[in-house]
């Protein structure tokens, strides 16, 4: 593994391997075991999208790891002047040991990876959400014990957390489940992707059939970073179906767990009261970012094996 570019790069064992590093990473935090494998390393942190939890997860990750993080914002550096994305990859080559970049196009990262000579971590794009995904993966194990056999479902629109969570929860044995309005499905990649899976997936219009027997219910907001002009038109679509609510949590499994990768628009994709009784999950997901990227900078910049 060079990269993390997508979770369909990886094959399942890559994914265990570093969710189980993650767990050692976590382990090794909590009772304060020294563990700074990236030591005198820098990573570049380009950001053409604003963020909370992916920078400071990052940032701090790099710090617990011994390393340094450098964040450069795509409106103050050369990339957002227009410096083409394949000579920053080969400046940054030059300085660094690392790359992690959240953007727009998922081609922007292939290409900032096929031109630079060190790993490249996709933080995030339109297309796919990888470093969340593992996050929402260890997660569910650590809670669940297991992940195969579990059954997944995903409500709301087929965006890059809808990819990488089919992707994630397919490739580690889960069935899973997506519910959204027509017009708003997933990637023709990823359906192209699942369908291999037969049974193992569902797509529905229904959520109330995506939720039948689910384990773990998933959901995101309706307009994500950069589709606020479509916000009216997308809460038509979705408001009063396509909603986490105590209805929907009814049909799912004893026990069943929420995720959702935040910011969360409470009464929207879901309702406060299941978001509240939810909320230690949650804020778990939320915090195993950072174990799971320190896992994937560990891994990918040489420091663990």
């Amino acid at each position: 593994m060079k990269d993390l570019l997508k979770l369909m790069d990886l094959s399942r064992e890559e994914i265990l391997h570093i969710l189980d590093t993650a767990d050692q990473m976590k382990y090794s935090l909590k009772h304060n075991i020294p563990h700074q494998v990236l030591a005198g390393k820098t990573l570049a942190m380009v950001f053409e999208k604003n963020s909370t939890r992916t920078r400071v997860s990052f940032e701090t990750g790099m710090y617990q790891l011994g390393g340094h993080a450098l964040f450069l914002s795509g409106k103050e550096s050369q990339i957002g002047r227009g410096e083409p994305i394949q000579d920053t990859a080969r400046v940054l080559s030059r300085y660094c040991d690392g790359i992690m970049i959240r953007t727009y196009g998922q081609e922007e990262v292939e290409t900032l990876a096929q031109y630079a000579d060190i790993p490249v971590i996709n933080g995030l794009t339109d297309f796919s959400h990888p470093c969340q995904v593992l996050a929402d993966l260890m997660t569910v194990r650590e809670k669940m014990t297991r992940l195969e056999g579990l059954k997944l479902t995903f409500i709301g629109d087929g965006n890059n957390m809808a990819n990488s969570l089919i992707v994630g929860a397919l490739k580690c044995g889960m069935k899973a489940a997506i519910a959204c309005p027509e017009g708003y499905e997933p990637d023709e990649k990823v359906l192209a992707f699942a369908k291999d899976f037969g049974a193992d997936f569902q797509l529905c219009r229904d959520p109330k059939e995506a939720a039948v027997g689910a384990d773990v219910m998933v959901t995101d907001v309706w307009a994500s970073m950069g589709q606020e002009e479509e916000r009216a038109k997308r809460v038509a679509a979705f408001a009063g179906v396509y909603q986490v609510n105590e209805e929907l949590m009814a049909l799912t499994n004893p026990g069943c767990m929420v995720q959702h990768c935040l910011p969360a628009h409470r009464e929207e994709e879901i309702t406060t009261q299941v978001f509240e009784a939810h909320a230690d999950e949650i804020f778990e997901e939320a915090e195993n970012r950072l174990h799971a990227q320190k896992a994937v900078m560990a891994l990918l910049m040489g420091g663990a094996q």
